[in-house]
């Protein structure tokens, strides 16, 4: 369970139940009124070696910001909702491509707008909308924090239209299980080899606990999917992404294994990541590759496209022969 070393918090959160809630949560912390979440002096100015002490904050503000961005892939819509950062620190996260160093934990306390907001929209549709709610944070994560997905679920479930969908790499699922959610809640589990898992992706759940979560949310007749992502070309690859493929025909369920989906996601990296990384976790992986990547511009990289072709042959066949009836959704 988080427990955070300092709150940081907008004055107005008072007024809202759940910002309520967590001040009366978190009184025994040591906490700083500030005028804005996105805009913190004292965190700002912080070195990158801090990283990781800047991880143990949590930022407490009323989201402003209500844009959907249209998306093609496993969603409508990526919409903004009740978090953004994280407490994990995996080290290609893309969210540090956004807040730079500030990429910790901040909750936003008007929920009921911003599901009144999904629901109006996906009344007003002539179909079935996804609304994808956690391509800012992991819910899982934030659920054991605030209670939000519970939330969220009992009262997007009871709406006519639409479904809900996230990603997550915890493994925290057992207060979803009872809740009845309609089959309107798609819920996609990340997954990466365990070497990668232990060295790269810090202070998430470890591999087995993510399946068995995929099994458990399965049984509770959940549309669930995995994202196999981000894929790391490191020198041994092949073989671990093989296991890995392996592990999950082993260890789901049969229910799992019949209603799964996957997606696969190449890893991307950047010029703030190489920079933090190295101060922040000297002797972590070095994860940029001269030989294997490219500048795809403003500071970003990728893998070429040699290997990036090989990578998407290799996985699509290994995916074939393992879950031949399991669609994969995409490539990226």
């Amino acid at each position: 369970m988080f427990e955070p070393t300092h709150v940081f918090y907008e004055k107005n959160v008072e007024y809202y139940p759940l910002g309520k809630y967590l001040l009366e949560k978190y009184s025994h912390i040591p906490a700083t009124v500030i005028e804005n979440h996105n805009n913190i002096d004292e965190l700002r100015s912080q070195e990158n070696k801090n990283f990781p002490l800047l991880k143990q904050n949590l930022i407490i503000g009323v989201r402003k910001t209500h844009k959907y961005t249209e998306n093609h892939k496993v969603s409508d819509f990526l919409v903004p909702y009740t978090s953004s950062g994280c407490t994990a620190m995996c080290l290609y996260c893309y969210l540090v491509c956004h807040y730079n160093k500030c990429a910790y934990l901040r909750l936003f306390v008007n929920r009921e707008e911003m599901l009144d907001k999904i629901i109006r929209t996906a009344k007003k549709s002539e179909k079935d909308l996804i609304f994808e709610i956690g391509s800012n944070s992991d819910l899982i994560l934030e659920n054991t924090i605030t209670n939000n997905l519970e939330w969220t679920i009992r009262n997007f479930a009871s709406t006519s239209k639409g479904f809900l969908t996230f990603p997550t790499k915890f493994d925290m699922v057992e207060p979803l299980l009872p809740l009845k959610h309609n089959g309107k809640i798609i819920i996609r589990m990340s997954v990466n080899p365990t070497e990668i898992i232990k060295k790269i992706e810090l202070g998430t759940s470890p591999l087995l606990n993510r399946i068995n979560a995929i099994n458990k949310l399965a049984e509770a007749n959940y549309k669930v999917g995995i994202i196999i992502a981000p894929i790391i070309l490191v020198d041994n690859w092949k073989k671990l992404y093989q296991n890995l493929i392996i592990q999950l025909r082993n260890s789901l369920s049969s229910k799992a294994k019949k209603i799964i989906f996957f997606e696969v996601i190449f890893m991307t990296y950047s010029y703030i990541h190489k920079v933090i990384n190295a101060e922040a976790f000297p002797k972590a992986p070095a994860l940029y590759s001269t030989d294997k990547m490219k500048n795809r511009g403003l500071g970003k990289y990728s893998y070429k496209d040699e290997y990036r072709k090989e990578g998407e042959t290799f996985l699509k066949e290994l995916l074939q022969k393992y879950f031949p009836n399991s669609k994969i959704i995409y490539f990226s």
